[in-house]
């Protein structure tokens, strides 16, 4: 019988050790490099819309320029987030009277989303109250092309065609530039918000005129609230009618509101927003004489001689025998 063989020893660490169970790492979904600045370009433009509705222009287009230089190398991602501040910031200097530099902005945020109402609208605001008024006729018709149903396009269309009517007579319309065919993909309805309308994408703009949104009860308290403003300068007290003329803008957005709001910010030597009143004025009426005149006094004492001559000369044109503005354009001459 064979002897037994002792079992060799057995090395411990020539077993292997039992697999231990480590579960996958997860790997975090990439963030895209232009999210972060998106996020922050919304925020500073939200902030800018609070600034608009307060009636902030210049404090709300320095945060929409902020938002701009944000996203300055986000390219394409970012296209149509930078048209619509381009065209917030364009709103702002609308109100302020900065005509060519809202044009410039607009100009911009159209090429980056063709045909978008808010920017062709401006951009015909801003044309109309320099007077290139076959600029303004074209934009008002392109912007009827995207949507026929926007009353404000259509009052701009009747001002302009008046307006050329007188400028060039009956040939009017062999001076007009060529306009432009709107594709199809973009004749859709595009909503301008009423003023104070909450909203991410652009400032709270005017409720365009003969907008449904403006009832006949809303009218008549806008026009008791200019009244009582009226009442309230007659007595001196220029502060609370500035009050009485704001709420009723809300409610109806009406050219001699405006340039009474401008006469009580002459008075308190508030003289920006007096601009920005007159400019409001002029954009429902272009030949307001009253917002030309207080706005020409208002760009005198910020030191704006030459706009506040080009001012009066308009006004001129207008009332040629017009004693005060004679008498001003005098006083600027001699600045």
């Amino acid at each position: 019988m064979a002897p037994l063989r002792r079992p060799l020893p057995v090395s411990h660490s020539s077993i292997p050790a039992p697999l231990r169970f480590r579960p996958p790492t997860e790997v975090p979904t990439p963030r895209s490099p232009a999210r972060p600045g998106m996020e922050a370009a919304a925020e500073l433009r939200s902030a800018g819309n609070d600034e608009f509705r307060r009636g902030q222009y210049g404090a709300a287009k320095e945060l929409y320029s902020r938002a701009l230089a944000v996203l300055e190398d986000a390219g394409e991602a970012a296209a149509e987030e930078r048209s619509v501040l381009l065209a917030n910031r364009a709103a702002c200097e609308l109100r302020d009277g900065a005509c060519r530099d809202c044009i410039a902005d607009c100009c911009g945020a159209l090429s980056l989303t063709p045909f978008a109402i808010k920017p062709l609208l401006r951009r015909a605001a801003a044309y109309e109250a320099l007077e290139s008024f076959a600029l303004a006729y074209v934009d008002y018709k392109t912007a009827l092309q995207v949507d026929c149903s926007i009353q404000a396009a259509h009052d701009g269309v009747n001002r302009m065609t008046k307006a050329l009517l007188e400028k060039h007579g009956t040939n009017w319309r062999e001076k007009l530039p060529p306009i432009p065919t709107v594709p199809i993909d973009a004749q859709r309805r595009w909503n301008v918000p009423s003023a104070g309308a909450p909203t991410g994408a652009a400032p709270p703009g005017n409720t365009p005129r003969g907008d449904p949104a403006q009832t006949a009860a809303g009218i008549e308290r806008a026009r008791t609230l200019k009244e009582e403003g009226n009442e309230l300068v007659k007595k001196g007290n220029h502060k609370k009618a500035i009050e009485k003329y704001s709420e009723s803008l809300k409610l109806n957005q009406e050219c001699a509101t405006y340039t009474n709001r401008a006469l009580c910010y002459l008075t308190l030597k508030q003289h920006k927003e007096a601009v920005q009143d007159c400019t409001e004025a002029l954009r429902l009426d272009p030949k307001n004489v009253k917002a030309f005149y207080r706005r020409a006094q208002a760009l005198k004492e910020l030191k704006d001689y030459k706009s506040s001559i080009a001012d009066i000369n308009s006004l001129l044109k207008i009332e040629p025998k017009n004693t005060a503005a004679l008498r001003l354009l005098q006083e600027l001459n001699r600045a």
